[in-house]
């Protein structure tokens, strides 16, 4: 099996990034998608399913409009 770390970096480059992942939590043995960003200190968020989705939605939302003002 491939040994594969994916991150998507930051448009500034100055080695920021974010990277996600389905992970099973340790504590209550839930599993949540999470969301770890790095920019000079390491931080990561805990999605539930339902708010991963809304998240997710949103996001493309956000990526149409930008793109809706770019082709005008």
């Amino acid at each position: 099996m491939a040994n594969i770390e994916l991150k998507f970096l930051d448009a500034t480059g100055d080695n920021s990034w974010v990277k996600c992942e389905s992970v099973e939590c340790p504590d209550s043995g839930g599993k949540f998608i999470s969301i770890e960003s790095f920019n000079h200190e390491k931080t990561v968020v805990w999605l539930d399913i339902t708010t991963a989705i809304k998240f997710a939605k949103t996001l493309r939302t956000e990526i149409n409009k930008i793109k809706e003002v770019d082709n005008a």
